[in-house]
């Protein structure tokens, strides 16, 4: 029987154990650059006993920001000080992924350089407000991205993943889940295209499908997961026909021969073993435990089958030696919420729910 603590290859890599750190935006990289710290080092390295740590949310680009001092992936300067996380995790033995994350309408202005304004596929506004360095401020309408722009932000999300690679990154993840840009173009709600990226099941598939592609391309598919959450209303996403879209999109992913699947999962289950079954490679479940965190017993998933990798979030920061704790059935700290949502720096640095 396989259990979470059996080793497993992915990607070619060799993975000691088959818990993942989940992707959770911090807020660290301070200062102009939007760059890690030696503070981010630390604490990625002191993860380094996961199987696989998927980083924070990255922007592959200047517009691809949607909150206050989240560092990217498009400079020079950024892929120097990445290499400073990447070795720091390689020295523990850990195996990391960048997480590339383009927030689309979710975002500010204010956050953005001088010019730029948040996009995505329609000019619809998200409801609700997104935290700055002025406070919490509306979202704004965004720009609907042209056919052009599309074309660029596919490409800018393949440069950002030779960026990640040349810093030392074992791999991407593309975030398509949580309201963020390619889940926007899932979301009926929020593109309104009548174009060939969107309208049909087809067409609101085909960005998420592209930038797949494209990546996998740049670096191999080998290196590149990718992450969905369907029917998560986070960032005011309202989806329909569930059952249509995502196994559609999940038959037009598995032939590149990627890494992982990383399923946030919803409440239907059903949904998920429909997913885990057309999926030709490994399948990194997120399981559905809201209100609460991801509980210790969660590893159980993976002997059951329903996993091949299982992914904490709110556990992992409490805990940073993981998956020892697991594997000895604990003690575990208690995950604090005023540490996810600022009880430690400016009131916006955790979110362990939410990437």
């Amino acid at each position: 029987m396989t259990t979470a603590f059996d080793p497993i290859v992915l990607g070619g890599k060799h993975l000691a154990n088959r818990v993942v750190m989940a992707p959770m935006t911090r807020s660290r990289a301070f200062g102009p650059g939007a760059e890690p710290t030696e503070l981010m080092a630390t604490y990625y390295a002191q993860r380094g006993g996961a199987g696989l740590i998927v980083t924070e949310g990255i922007q592959p680009s200047p517009v691809g920001q949607g909150y206050p001092d989240t560092p990217g992936l498009h400079t020079p300067g950024q892929v120097r000080a990445w290499r400073t996380v990447t070795d720091a995790v390689h020295r523990e033995g850990g195996v990391i992924f960048a997480q590339l994350m383009h927030t689309g309408r979710i975002g500010h202005p204010s956050l953005l350089p001088e010019g730029l304004v948040p996009t995505g596929p329609s000019a619809v506004a998200a409801k609700g407000q997104v935290y700055t360095h002025d406070g919490p401020l509306d979202y704004v309408t965004p720009k609907e991205l042209t056919e052009a722009e599309i074309r660029q932000t596919i490409a800018d999300f393949a440069a950002a993943a030779r960026n990640a690679i040349e810093a030392g990154f074992d791999g991407v993840e593309l975030h398509g889940a949580n309201g963020y840009l390619i889940h926007q173009f899932l979301a009926p709600n929020a593109n309104r295209r009548t174009d060939a990226w969107g309208g049909t099941t087809e067409g609101r598939i085909r960005f998420a499908v592209e930038v797949a592609g494209a990546v996998a391309d740049a670096i191999g598919g080998h290196r590149v997961g990718f992450r969905i959450s369907p029917g998560n209303p986070y960032n005011d996403i309202a989806e329909e026909n569930l059952d249509e879209v995502y196994p559609a999109l999940v038959e037009r992913l598995a032939p590149m021969d990627l890494a992982y699947l990383h399923l946030m999962e919803g409440p239907d289950r059903e949904l998920t073993r429909q997913l885990r079954k057309a999926w030709p490679s490994a399948f990194v479940l997120n399981p559905f435990t809201h209100p609460q965190h991801t509980a210790p017993d969660a590893v159980a998933l993976v002997e059951e089958g329903l996993a091949d990798l299982v992914a904490f979030g709110g556990l992992f920061l409490a805990n940073p030696d993981l998956p020892r704790r697991l594997a000895l059935g604990g003690p575990f700290n208690t995950p604090d919420p005023a540490t996810y949502y600022g009880g430690d720096h400016r009131g916006y640095t955790d979110y362990p729910t939410l990437n």
